[in-house]
């Protein structure tokens, strides 16, 4: 009897959140990528070249946070675009995310307004839902690398404020945003 209670249960757990799927989840965690390193040899030949040398060494530069804070956010990229429908943090702009934890870990008293931006698609409260999750991945990856969340406001404008007029993929693409203000 409680075999068949407890299936009952499952089934009816599944099929209330086979109703509720959608493809974001926007109530989970800003999603953190995690890599092994790997040597550039053996990136370039292959997976059967990497276990030949035994050790791997990582492609990842260090940051030494401990130089002179004295430069200011100008001629950083203000910017940081993302894919359609996600708030991950390409790697491309890794560069720009070190470089303002880096400013703003030497000198606490800098301050940073990070506004999350959405292109046209899709509802109001998603957009402002999704803007503030990009929002909330900048900053989660600003403190990770030695910012303050004191030193971090996010906000978001959803599909509020575009930076580009249209319906084409180039102005769709130039919205989905995260704009770093210096304050």
């Amino acid at each position: 009897m409680t075999t068949m209670r407890a299936r009952w249960s499952v089934w009816v757990a599944v099929v209330l959140l086979a109703g509720c799927a959608s493809g974001v989840k926007l109530d989970d965690e800003t999603p953190v990528e995690t890599r092994t390193p790997t040597s550039v040899g053996a990136a370039a030949s292959g997976a059967a070249g990497a276990g030949s040398s035994g050790t791997a060494q990582s492609r990842v530069t260090s940051v030494d946070l401990n130089k002179s804070g004295s430069q200011a956010f100008d001629g950083l990229p203000k910017v940081i675009y993302f894919d359609f429908d996600s708030y991950v943090v390409k790697d491309e702009y890794q560069n720009v995310v070190v470089s303002y934890a880096k400013l703003l870990s030497a000198d606490r008293k800098k301050r940073l307004l990070i506004e999350g931006h959405t292109d046209e698609r899709g509802g109001r409260e998603y957009n402002l839902a999704l803007g503030q999750k990009r929002a909330e991945a900048v900053q989660k990856a600003l403190v990770l690398l030695g910012a303050t969340d004191a030193q971090l406001e996010s906000v978001s404008f959803g599909k509020e404020r575009p930076a580009a007029q249209g319906s084409d993929d180039a102005a769709m693409a130039k919205n989905r945003r995260v704009e770093l203000i210096s304050r």
